[in-house]
C-alpha cells in the first residue's frame, strides 16, 4: 500500500502533522534525511513524498541533510514519483539569491540585496548600498544572522567581533533595510498552492520568526541567535479577512517552483509599499495563533496530502 512520505530532518516540527495524519486514519512514514545510503539501483515506493528539509537544518548538526535531500529529490523525480515541494522547491528554501530571482520573474517586489562572498567585500558593498541597512545569511532559517546597522562604525565593529557568523554556503546578503511604521511584519500561509490565512508578527524583539512551539524567541537585542523552547504568546496574530491583490500572483510563482506549501513573508514601508523578503517552504505554525482563530495549518496540510493520496489509488485501482 503507498503511504505520505514525510521527508525532514526536526522530528519537533513534524508532531502536530503526526497527530493530524493520525486523526485522518492517512498511512505515512517518516525519512529523516539527516545522513545514510541511497540506493540509485533500486525505484523508490510509490506514494506521495512532502519535502520539508529546512534551510536551518545545519544548526542543529544536521550539515548536509539539505544536500542528501536534493540526492533524493533527483531520484524520486527521475521515477516520477509525487512530490510536494521539489527539486526547485529546495533549491529555494537554501538560498535568498535564488528566491529573489525567482521572485523577481513575476514583478514581485524585494529588498534591494548584494550578495557578497568574502568577509573583505562586506563593508564596500555596504557603502554601495547606504545605511540603515541589514545582514544576513543567504542560507539561514528562522532569520538566523540577522543584524541591523544603522551606520559604517557598528558594522566595522560588528565584523571586527566573534559575533560576526560566517555563513555556511559562503554567502552574506547586504539588504537594504526597510523600515516599518509598526514593528511588525505578515506572513502568508499556502497549502496545495492556494492562499490558506495570513498572520501578523511581532517583530519588537527581534527577527527570528520561526511560529513553531519550539522556536519561540525570547530576545532583546536585533538578530539574537537563541531559540529557546518557551511558552507560545501573543507575538503572532492570524489576520481576519486578510486581503491582499498579490496573492494570485504569489500562487502562480509558488506552482512555477514546485512549491505546494510555504509562508512568504511580506513587510509594508511608510508609504505603503509592500516588500516580499523570504519564502519558507518548511513552514510551522503557532498553535495559540490557530487556536484562537479557529483554522489550523498543519490539519490544512494533512488533507491536502492524504487528497492526493487517495487521487494516486483511485488512479491505480481505475
Amino acid at each position: 500500500m503507498s503511504k505520505v512520505f514525510i521527508i525532514h530532518e526536526n522530528s519537533t516540527w513534524v508532531e502536530p502533522l503526526r497527530l493530524a495524519f493520525d486523526e485522518l486514519g492517512t498511512p505515512f512514514e517518516e525519512w529523516f534525511l539527516d545522513q545514510g545510503v541511497l540506493d540509485l539501483r533500486s525505484p523508490p515506493p510509490e506514494g506521495v513524498f512532502y519535502n520539508r528539509m529546512s534551510a536551518s537544518s545545519h544548526t542543529r548538526d544536521h550539515r548536509y541533510a539539505a544536500e542528501y535531500t536534493g540526492a533524493t529529490l533527483a531520484w524520486l523525480e527521475r521515477h516520477g514519483r509525487k512530490i510536494v515541494n521539489n527539486s526547485r522547491a529546495l533549491r529555494l528554501e537554501i538560498s535568498k539569491v535564488a528566491q529573489y530571482e525567482a521572485l523577481a520573474t513575476f514583478g514581485i517586489e524585494t529588498p534591494e540585496t548584494l550578495a557578497v562572498v568574502g568577509k573583505g567585500n562586506i563593508v564596500p558593498a555596504a557603502e554601495q548600498l547606504g545605511f540603515p541597512l541589514i545582514l544576513k545569511h543567504n542560507r539561514g532559517g528562522k532569520g538566523l544572522g540577522v543584524r541591523l546597522f544603522l551606520s559604517r562604525a557598528a558594522l566595522d565593529e560588528h565584523l571586527a567581533s566573534p559575533d560576526f557568523e560566517e555563513p555556511v554556503d559562503g554567502i552574506t546578503l547586504v539588504q537594504r533595510y526597510i523600515q516599518a511604521p509598526e514593528p511588525y511584519i505578515t506572513r502568508l500561509e499556502f497549502v496545495g498552492g492556494r492562499f490558506l490565512y495570513a498572520v501578523r508578527v511581532d517583530t519588537s524583539q527581534g527577527f527570528e520568526l520561526c511560529p513553531a512551539d519550539a522556536c519561540q524567541v525570547d530576545a532583546t537585542a536585533i538578530g539574537s541567535a537563541a531559540c529557546p523552547a518557551v511558552a507560545p504568546s501573543e507575538k503572532f496574530q492570524v489576520i481576519e479577512g486578510y486581503r491582499n491583490p498579490l496573492i494570485p500572483t504569489y500562487e502562480r510563482f509558488l506552482a512555477e517552483n514546485g512549491i505546494g506549501i510555504a509562508g512568504i513573508e511580506v513587510i509594508v514601508d511608510g508609504t505603503g509599499r509592500a516588500f516580499t523578503y523570504d519564502v519558507n517552504t518548511n513552514t510551522n505554525y503557532n498553535p495559540d495563533a490557530e487556536a484562537r482563530a479557529g483554522v489550523f495549518g498543519m490539519k490544512s496540510i494533512a488533507r491536502h496530502l492524504d487528497g492526493l493520496l487517495k487521487q494516486k489509488w483511485a488512479a491505480r485501482a481505475a
